[in-house]
C-alpha cells in the first residue's frame, strides 16, 4: 500500500511540475476528468 500511494505522489508531482501555469494545470485536470467520462461512457 505504502508503494502505491509514493508511486501516486511521484506521478502527481511529475504531472503537476510539467504545467507551468494555473491555468496549464487546469486544462490537464480537465482533460483527466474527459478521459475519465469518454472512458465511463
Amino acid at each position: 500500500m505504502q508503494k502505491i500511494t509514493a508511486a501516486i505522489l511521484i506521478s502527481s508531482m511529475l504531472v503537476l511540475s510539467a504545467c507551468a501555469t494555473v491555468k496549464g494545470a487546469g486544462r490537464d485536470i480537465e482533460s483527466v476528468g474527459q478521459a475519465g467520462q469518454d472512458a465511463i461512457d
